[in-house]
């Protein structure tokens, strides 16, 4: 049995189905469909039976025998401001499933966050580099203190997954969450544009630059960490290779035109078109946001991952086809 909570959501979804794909259906998918929605994930996929969090906790005890639990669910609402709430539900939650699958020797294999470097430069998996800008990052940075405190010792896998931006299918019930790529998709189709921030701290127009990585290769990283039983630590989920929001801008945009008989233009020509512009960066961003993002792999290479990443060309053309090809 495997359990994987968060399993409606983009990662945890994508997950039940790559385990699907292996042959695996005894999977407990455990989630809180309160936003009612993302059930829309799991309907074409095979699982044994569906929790809902509160429930898994209070059943917990059950599960003893598991194979794997793959930790995905949290709140990854950057902007939320209930402190309580937030450590209620990424902290202690995840202290209680660690304390488990410690006890009872399970695989655990969980969603940390990139969001832990929050204001640093650097982003490899030292404490030095990490200060967390908002109490999201500081629910995983906090998580990933004790989990760290932990690797040294004790048996079976214990690994810590620090997700860079994610995109890709089954994120829709995200609402304004959801990626970049996603809301540029759908603002082109409803306005005939796409806009990006402009420059600020001393970043241009469009050019901040994130660690862009499509779900399949995020799902590719949980299934290589259970495939090695034993592995303990925390990594990168990451490209290693930080690309500008103009690059998924024009990506979006060239695509959608190419479904339509229509040629692809350099990022110059969109913006003279007025089919890519620039909105006033929010003052409410200011100081909570990471313009720039690439995570250090070296760590993650050592664990002998050597799973190829794709580009955001490459990921986001792929992305935008299959949304396109939705109902």
């Amino acid at each position: 049995m495997i359990i994987v909570t968060g399993a409606a959501g983009l990662i945890g979804s994508n997950l039940v189905h790559a385990l699907n794909a292996r042959g695996h259906r005894d999977i407990v998918a455990v989630d809180n469909l309160t936003r009612a929605d993302k059930f829309r994930n799991l309907v074409d996929a095979d699982i044994a039976d569906y929790l809902d969090k509160a429930e898994f906790l209070a059943r917990l005890d059950e599960f003893s025998g598991a194979q794997a639990i793959l930790h995905q669910g949290a709140c990854s609402d950057t902007m939320h401001t209930d402190g309580r709430y937030m450590m209620e539900n990424n902290y202690r939650y995840s202290m209680r499933l660690l304390e488990f699958t410690q006890r009872h020797r399970i695989a655990f294999v969980y969603a940390s966050s990139a969001a832990v470097y929050g204001g640093s430069d650097r982003f490899v998996e030292d404490r030095a580099c990490e200060q967390p800008l908002n109490v999201y990052g500081y629910s995983k940075f906090l998580f990933d203190q004790v989990v760290r405190r932990q690797t040294g010792s004790g048996a079976g896998t214990l690994v810590g997954l620090r997700y860079f931006n994610v995109y890709g299918p089954r994120e829709s019930h995200k609402a304004r969450m959801a990626s970049v790529a996603f809301h540029s998709v759908n603002q082109f189709r409803r306005e005939g544009h796409v806009s990006l921030f402009e420059g600020w701290d001393g970043w241009p127009a469009g050019g901040q630059s994130r660690d862009f990585i499509h779900v399949d290769d995020v799902v590719a990283l949980n299934l290589h960490f259970l495939d090695r039983p034993g592995t303990r630590g925390i990594f990168n989920a990451g490209t290693g290779h930080a690309q500008p929001f103009n690059d998924i801008a024009l990506t979006v945009v060239n695509t959608l035109r190419e479904r339509d008989g229509l040629p692809a233009l350099p990022l110059a020509d969109l913006v003279a078109q007025r089919l890519v512009r620039y909105v006033p960066f929010p003052d409410a961003l200011k100081g909570k946001y990471q313009s720039f993002t690439q995570a250090d792999t070296t760590r993650l290479r050592a664990s002998g991952c050597a799973h190829e990443f794709m580009t955001v060309q490459q990921g986001v053309r792929q992305y935008v086809n299959w949304l396109a090809d939705q109902k």
